[in-house]
């Protein structure tokens, strides 16, 4: 069925699933090379290019896909790798002409998280489970693997750990906690010499607290806090005194990143989902310029040893994603990846921005693309809901929404209650007991299209990964009335057995978000789309991957059995070498186009 221009041809989705894209993870110790992962083979593998600019240079060749980063005194990646999805990330060093392959850190049951190398190259921090499965330790290992020295737990005070970065002097390391409380952690400080443990964040108020970006004496470092205010600003945090204090307070919130020399502060903002970077001098906090972005979109930076330069990753509704290179002292941008595609960015949509109102009077975010008026008619709708909760829908690169519109669909994207970018007001406003809020969002959102004669409400489809997946088979519960079928990849469909199966290490961590077992199950069993399930009449698609280690299998196949039983269309696909998601192509292009034509049977006129 194509809803686009009568006589017009499809377009071919395979054409925008295989578009690639590519990101720089770091720049090589004297700024010649920047590491960027690719998906040119079809899951994301490193390869260095030169910083000038040039031809992409493969570093791995693996059958899983990899994330890395040089080290900062020699031409070596530290990569992590898992297995088909199991989020068991192995750490492994390699050289960067891809030679000399070797495990690092190797506990295939285990979990283990880089967290930095000093910058003399002579030790890696990184959290890992292994000591019981679940809580996460924080580790220093030295990188010279002949003298044979084994890991060091350096802290060990259970739950959720991150290492977070070493002070320039190689002195302290800092550890990043999560505590009991949603969207609250704490940041310590270990003297790897001493043995002293320094709490660096007192508060009272639930509150979070970036990585710290050191000075380059050592003398302190600046962060990223909501603590007493709504909104992320930099604080900067004194080690003679051990205050932090507030010294840059943008209106949207913040986050802040330093180069070595202490050169230049880069602040950047989360602006409505859009990126905004400034520097300022580190020491006096002025002003000394915009960083350059190729349009409006999202990006990401890394700045090389010297502060000279900074390589981003930028992506926007219509540009898939690519490494660019600044030089801050020539004020100049060069793009290093042109990543393959056969659709044109003038043939893809930008989003408008709106707000609507919900139940109690919020205002929900929404980006709407909506095609090309080629016709009077109103668009039937594709309603893309994030994972998370504690994520936002961001004007970012993705290639099923495009090709949606250039079918003929409107696709909306909601940051629905519980969303982040818009406070911490805003993200608690789903916690536990006000879970069901933002399925109230979703309601919202449909009396807001059916008032746009754009769009055709009758025709609405949810289509949603993670907490995502959770929103579309709620909302098909709830909601019965206003929705004509749902995606739901790997989503969950009942918050008890969910967080009763999920990995033992990661129960914890969610339950601050969707409640406690122990004394929140009768919230949980309510909120829980399989306790609605007599209500559910709309057709359901649904992927999963076998290995997932959030989300279990379980949930995709208790919902599918349930549907199918009471006579309701319910198709699962499942595929055994993928995780939370689909990360390999093979499996996006069978998993999408499968997905693509149920929607088009289901929303077919009727003869």
């Amino acid at each position: 069925m194509s809803v686009g221009r009568p006589g017009a041809s499809l377009p071919n989705l395979r054409d925008y699933l295989e578009i690639r894209s590519a990101f720089p993870t770091s720049l090589s110790p004297d700024a010649s090379k920047v590491l960027v992962l690719s998906n040119l083979s079809g899951t994301y593998q490193a390869y260095r290019v030169p910083r000038t600019g040039g031809p992409l240079e493969p570093v791995t060749e693996l059958d899983e896909p990899v994330n890395g980063w040089y080290l900062p005194t020699a031409d070596e990646i530290l990569l992590t790798v898992d297995s088909g999805g199991n989020e068991h990330h192995q750490l492994y060093l390699v050289a960067d002409d891809g030679t000399g392959l070797r495990p690092l850190v190797r506990q295939l049951e285990r979990i283990h998280r880089p967290g930095g190398v000093a910058r003399d190259g002579s030790l890696l921090a990184y959290a890992s489970n292994d000591r019981n499965g679940v809580d996460f330790d924080v580790h220093v290992l030295p990188l010279d693997t002949s003298a044979g020295i084994s890991p060091r737990r350096v802290f060990d005070r259970g739950g959720w750990c991150e290492a977070a970065g070493f002070s320039p002097d190689g002195r302290w390391l800092a550890v990043s906690r999560l505590s009991e409380r949603n969207g609250d952690n704490d940041v310590y400080l270990v003297d790897l010499a001493g043995g002293e443990v320094v709490h660096a964040s007192p508060h009272d108020d639930e509150a979070s607290f970036g990585r710290p970006a050191w000075m380059a004496d050592s003398s302190g470092f600046f962060w990223s806090t909501d603590t007493g205010r709504d909104r992320h600003a930099i604080a900067r945090f004194d080690l003679a005194t051990r205050r932090s204090e507030y010294v840059l307070e943008p209106e949207w919130g913040a986050s802040s990143s330093i180069d070595w020399t202490g050169t230049h502060l880069l602040v950047t903002t989360n602006e409505d989902g859009y990126t905004r970077a400034r520097l300022h001098d580190p020491t006096t906090l002025a002003f000394q310029g915009e960083v350059d972005l190729p349009g409006r979109g999202v990006a990401e930076f890394s700045f090389s040893a010297d502060g000279r330069h900074l390589v981003s990753s930028f992506t926007s509704a219509t540009e898939p994603g690519d490494a660019w290179a600044h030089d801050l002292d020539r004020g100049t941008r060069v793009r290093l990846t042109r990543s393959p595609r056969r659709v044109d960015a003038g043939d893809m949509v930008e989003p408008e921005l709106h707000r609507y109102p919900s139940l109690d009077g919020e205002a929900v975010p929404v980006f709407a693309y909506v095609p090309p008026a080629a016709t009077s008619s109103p668009r039937p709708v594709i309603v893309m809901i994030h994972g998370g909760p504690e994520s936002q829908y961001r004007p970012t690169f993705n290639p099923l929404v495009q090709y949606f519109v250039a079918r003929g669909y409107a696709v909306v994207a909601p940051n629905v209650r519980g969303s982040t970018g818009y406070g911490k007001r805003y993200h608690h406003l789903d916690d536990v007991e006000r879970r069901l809020d933002a399925v109230a969002d979703l309601a919202a959102l449909h009396d807001w299209l059916a008032a746009d004669r754009r769009f055709d409400a009758e025709r609405a489809v949810l289509w949603g990964g993670s907490y995502g997946g959770y929103m579309v088979l709620a909302g098909l519960a709830l909601q019965p009335e206003r929705w004509a079928a749902g995606v739901d990849i790997v989503g969950i469909s009942s918050l008890v057995t969910f967080l009763e199966n999920t990995s033992a290490w990661r129960r914890a961590y969610r339950e601050r978000e969707y409640g406690w077992l122990e004394h929140d199950r009768a919230v949980l069993t309510e909120a829980s789309p399989i306790t609605h399930v007599e209500n559910m009449g709309a057709p359901l698609f649904i992927i999963h991957g076998a290995n997932d280690p959030r989300v279990p299998l379980s949930e995709a196949e208790q919902i599918h059995a349930v549907l199918r039983a009471k006579g309701v269309r319910s198709e699962l696909a499942v595929y055994p070498d993928e995780g939370h998601g689909l990360a390999r192509l093979a499996n996006r292009l069978d998993a999408y186009p499968r997905a693509v034509d149920f929607i088009d049977e289901v929303l077919a006129p009727r003869r």
